[in-house]
């Protein structure tokens, strides 16, 4: 390793999941599926999405960001630990390959966040002021607000990674993760980094308390109509209209915050990696059957989609 870094620059590798040889190809089989799974479930919201008219509206054209978001984002993290894994955790990283992760990481990590914010309140918008939705969520609106959540994220990311790869690395270069997460690579620094870890701290309070508070704001207000909407059946449909973007919410921000708000003196390897998993793997194929298992419409639309498919097949 100390050879690698003198001739040909900074290399990282990850820490494997386990050195027991019966147990490598079970997570490697266990990760790659969720990984497809995650592909195959938000490609198909996408596609279901796109083709179908009835669903051209300003939620689901959010729910069709978010859904492009969740691929990219699992394309960033999970190829790259499938190939260490399948390596033994002998694979090199170089450092320019590991900036780009925790670019892109950021980058589509917090346009995510800041998603759900927009997407909350463009509930908020059809459940408090139904008569003036169309007028409000119009489609410039909409495209401004998703270009302002990726513009973020991208002002938000490229800054930060900067500064952590201008960081000094004296080695031994091994990263106490399955993936290029900017904790853990400036815990590997041989200089203080006290301003890199404060950087990060505050990336974190934009990314994940701003949008956490708007979205709380938000179902305040949405709630308060709920309960005087009138009659049952109403109030039922809304409930369930924004339940599945709750249950997205609580598990982006909740595991989030255990891993970025904590103080870096509590930090565990072994927990920053168990939680780090849930949201990097097992999240992006809940999203999918979150939304697609709570709304009726979509669930039409998607049947509809698949008879069509089947229909051309059977030609």
């Amino acid at each position: 390793m100390e050879e690698e870094n003198q001739t040909g620059g900074v290399y990282f590798h990850f820490q494997p999941f386990s050195t027991d040889p019966a147990v490598v190809p079970l997570i490697f089989v266990a990760l790659l599926l969720l990984y497809l799974g995650s592909l195959v479930g938000n490609m198909t919201i996408g596609l279901t999405i796109w083709r179908d008219p009835s669903l051209h509206t300003p939620m689901y054209f959010f729910l069709f960001v978010l859904a492009m978001l969740e691929i990219g984002y699992s394309t960033n993290i999970a190829p790259l630990t499938l190939a260490s894994i399948f390596s033994m955790g002998q694979m090199l990283i170089s450092l320019p390959t590991c900036g780009a992760q925790m670019f892109f990481f950021i980058l589509l990590g917090g346009s995510d966040c800041v998603l759900l914010a927009v997407m909350a309140y463009d509930r908020y918008v059809a459940i408090c002021h139904p008569l003036h939705y169309s007028l409000i969520m119009s489609r410039q609106l909409c495209g401004q607000m998703t270009l302002g959540s990726l513009g973020l994220g991208f002002l938000l990311s490229l800054p930060l990674t900067i500064l952590i790869c201008h960081l000094p690395f004296c080695g031994p270069n091994e990263i106490y993760h399955f993936f290029c997460d900017m904790p853990a690579v400036t815990r590997l620094a041989c200089a203080d980094t006290h301003v890199h870890e404060a950087a990060l701290y505050v990336v974190n309070v934009i990314i994940l308390i701003v949008p956490f508070l708007l979205i709380t704001v938000s179902y305040v207000f949405i709630m308060a109509t709920i309960l005087q909407t009138r009659p049952a059946e109403g109030r039922h449909k809304a409930f369930s209209t924004c339940s599945s973007h709750l249950t997205v919410v609580l598990l982006q921000y909740g595991c989030g915050s255990l891993i970025y708000l904590c103080p870096s003196s509590s930090y565990s390897p072994d927990r920053g990696q168990g939680v780090s998993a849930v949201y990097t793997f097992i999240t992006p194929v809940l999203n999918p059957l979150v939304y697609s298992m709570r709304n009726e419409l979509f669930k039409g639309a998607l049947k509809k989609e698949i008879t069509r498919f089947w229909l051309f097949r059977a030609r």
